[in-house]
């Protein structure tokens, strides 16, 4: 399978979008959980990605460039709450081994000029493997296949 191109930048801890939203289209769920990201697309928040998290934790700058913490238990804003089906949870690595379940044979680096990853997997009596540049997106490719084989 190609490497996914003409992405946008991400974490490198989670998924792309469009991988994302591809997932989500074949049935997979999400149970928000701490640490999850997510991204709120069509609210004019498309560039954002969010983290689920007990408190929100700033940095902030004072005089003579001391770095400060702030911890806040809420932050105002426009959007008080949201439907977690309308957010598009990026998942990471381990989420995405945990979706393969028993699937999951093994992963692989790939050395050479474009370096990359390669997820293989066990479903029925079929070894697959889905390769792409980066671990997380490799992982999200096989589930894609494993969500639509079932």
């Amino acid at each position: 399978m190609p490497a996914a191109t003409g992405r946008s930048a991400h974490t490198g801890g989670v998924i792309p979008r469009e991988l994302a939203r591809a997932l989500r289209n074949a049935g997979l769920t999400w149970t928000p959980t701490k640490g999850d990201w997510f991204v709120i697309p069509d609210r004019g928040l498309d560039e954002l990605e969010f983290v689920v998290s007990d408190m929100v934790v700033e940095t902030r700058r004072m005089a003579f460039d001391r770095q400060l913490l702030a911890f806040n238990g809420t932050t105002e804003w426009a959007m008080d709450t949201l439907a977690a089906s309308e957010a598009l949870w990026l998942p990471r690595e381990d989420q995405l081994r945990a979706v393969l379940g028993e699937a999951f044979i093994g992963l692989e680096h790939i050395p050479g000029e474009t370096p990359g990853y390669a997820v293989s997997t066990l479903v029925g009596d079929a070894e697959q493997r889905f390769v792409d540049i980066d671990v997380e997106s490799a992982y999200a490719r096989a589930a894609l296949a494993l969500l639509g084989s079932t």
